[in-house]
């Protein structure tokens, strides 16, 4: 029988949700940290934990930063401009935080370019095939930014993208995949809201430019709900981009396993992307 994964993008997805998915299939924790402790960059430590969304239990990756290199990626108020209200309590338990020393490597320039993205995923100890996927999707990334901005692509200087979070997702994103070691995924659409999402460039209409490109180069299915906020974000889609191999699901198959990843953004829906293994 064949396998794939089947990303169900119900709620929108992320690099962070992507992450914890993927570990919640089975992914090894020891293996992602070790790759996790040899980034060349300091200034952060992860956590996995298991919370509570919609009464629903899922894994959760955080990449906490130091005040240093703190930014408002998860702060509702700041994105959208407004006090946004909590629609639920989101319950932590079983938490496991893992540290990382590492401060010997000094802290870079807060906006990397391609050059310095390719220099620290070639310092880090992964897997070529991880490593591989890591550079494609900062390229799709790359070129989405480009696009938007009006410059060549190693002229892209990344900013939200090229902050800490981004790059240990990323990383971290590639090495979970690899881990699981089925090459079909299945990515029938992504979920995206309306309105405005707030970033270091001002106020900016959702989907953000950058999802618009990818999306647009690469030929993935948006969908569009009539709720406010911003559901999909540039790493995530970005990720879609780069693994997507088929968008239609077989007409029938067997669900292996799934995997539960919780977003951090407090919207009116779950903020959950479950990822399957099917058979057919």
């Amino acid at each position: 029988m064949a396998k794939a994964l089947y990303f169900e993008c119900s709620s929108g997805i992320s690099g962070d949700m992507t992450v914890a998915a993927l570990l919640d299939l089975g992914v090894d924790e020891d293996k992602l940290n070790k790759v996790i402790e040899s980034i060349p960059i300091g200034g952060f430590k992860t956590q996995i934990t298991r919370v509570k969304k919609s009464g629903i239990d899922c894994c959760d990756f955080n990449v906490i930063l130091d005040e240093a290199h703190e930014n408002h990626d998860h702060d509702m108020e700041y994105l959208y401009g407004h006090t946004h209200e909590h629609g639920e309590h989101e319950h932590r338990e079983h938490e496991h935080t893992h540290e990382h020393d590492n401060s010997h490597h000094g802290h870079s320039h807060e906006h990397r370019g391609m050059k310095e993205i390719r220099s620290i995923i070639d310092r880090t100890q992964m897997s070529e095939g991880a490593r591989s996927l890591a550079i494609k999707i900062f390229e799709i990334l790359a070129r989405a930014e480009a696009c938007a901005h009006g410059c060549g692509v190693e002229d892209v200087h990344f900013h939200e993208v090229g902050a800490i979070d981004s790059i240990v997702d990323i990383i971290s994103i590639a090495v979970c995949f690899d881990d699981i070691g089925i090459e079909d995924a299945i990515i029938p659409y992504l979920t995206e809201g309306r309105g405005s999402v707030r970033c270091q460039h001002g106020v900016l209409p959702v989907p953000v430019p950058a999802v618009l490109n990818i999306v647009k180069d690469n030929g993935i299915k948006l969908h569009l709900m009539d709720v406010e906020g911003e559901f999909v974000t540039p790493t995530g889609a970005a990720f879609a981009a780069a693994v997507c191999t088929e968008e239609k699901l077989p007409e029938s198959f067997k669900i292996v396993k799934t995997g539960l990843g919780a977003g951090k953004r407090k919207h009116s829906l779950s903020g959950i992307l479950r990822v399957m293994v099917i058979e057919f």
